[in-house]
């Protein structure tokens, strides 16, 4: 049985940032983020033709810490499936792996999609979501992908659900597209146990996910865009404050902030966020994009996105059936379950 999905990376309005159970990978917080349509991951499953799990990636066969991850994820779905068979995975990534631009998102949310699929699984969307949050934190809010809200809490309420919100697009400056330093999961644990901000981030953050979901249902694009930048410098300062610090925005991160307040007091509407990496992405208007970013075009690769789509099945082999929303972007399973 061979399964191939498309999953979109999203960035966070209100960041993740701590898990209060790294088993599960539950959050520490609820967080609310956009999903883009750049930035693919196309990943096919093929399960009973190998002995051992593999891993492609990019072309390349993967034998790394990569590999690692994937077995161990695989292993989940197979206890969910009740089998024993291992698989083949060939992932296309486009984006920049490690950067700070949520490629593990993207990465485990196409991977759980054909995982399910493959091994027979009929997962609801919430369980996807659910799924995919126990390869990578972020992946949880690619499933649904539109403007979603990852819920905190126990293993059965920790999952991601697409909410309303006003017509919103982004603006990616890829300042480094190459790996950084400091992975995201040393990142955070360094940050739990040595920053004196945590718990504040914590209790401010949780505030903040209820303001976003105010403005969101209210339309309120301003709301969201000063509560997103808001957000963005306290994850920042709060990982900044762990000993050894770490630091991610270098100079030409913060001139680009900079002159997102720039373009804001000239009248053009715009609120820089930036997640674990030099990389800022500035939130507006999609009636703005492009002067948005003819402005940063200066400071590194400018990419404009839209909303993106859902994590999504492309095709079936095995079955003799293909899902008949397999191509509508968004969808998952064609089902809902009964929970």
């Amino acid at each position: 049985m061979t399964a191939t999905a498309v999953a979109h990376p999203n960035i966070a309005l209100v960041k993740y940032w701590g898990k209060a159970d790294a088993a599960l990978a539950l959050p520490a917080t609820g967080s609310v983020s956009m999903g883009l349509d750049v930035f693919p991951t196309t990943t096919s499953v093929t399960v009973g033709d190998t002995a051992d799990d593999t891993l492609t990636l990019n072309g390349a066969l993967t034998t790394d810490g990569a590999l690692v991850r994937v077995t161990q994820f695989l292993d989940l779905v197979r206890e969910l499936a009740g089998s024993s068979a291992r698989a083949s995975v060939v992932s296309e990534n486009t984006v920049p792996t490690g950067a700070g631009l949520a490629s593990s998102a993207s990465g485990f949310a196409a991977l759980a999609t054909a995982a399910a699929a493959a091994y027979g699984l009929d997962l609801s969307p919430r369980d996807l979501s659910r799924l995919a949050r126990r390869g990578s934190g972020s992946a949880t809010r690619s499933i649904p992908g539109g403007v979603a809200v990852w819920h905190a809490g126990d293993d059965q309420g920790s999952y991601a659900e697409p909410i309303p919100a006003p017509p919103m697009a982004m603006v990616v400056v890829t300042i480094d597209a190459g790996p950084k330093p400091i992975g995201s999961r040393e990142a955070m644990r360094r940050t739990i146990a040595t920053s004196p901000f945590y718990p504040a981030w914590v209790t401010s953050t949780t505030e903040t996910v209820g303001d976003v979901l105010t403005a969101c249902a209210a339309g309120d694009f301003t709301r969201i865009g000063e509560l997103t930048e808001s957000n963005a410098l306290r994850m920042h300062a709060t990982i900044e404050g762990a000993f050894p610090p770490i630091r991610y925005l270098n100079a030409r991160s913060v001139a680009v902030f900079d002159a997102v307040g720039e373009l804001r007091a000239a009248g053009l509407e715009a609120y820089a966020t930036a997640d674990a990496g030099p990389n800022v992405v500035v939130l507006c208007k999609p009636e703005d994009r492009s002067a948005v970013a003819t402005a940063l075009a200066s400071f590194g690769d400018v990419i404009e996105s839209g909303t993106g789509p859902g994590a999504y099945l492309v095709g079936s082999e095995g079955t003799g059936t293909e899902d008949p929303a397999a191509h509508a972007p968004g969808v998952v399973r064609p089902e809902e379950s009964a929970e």
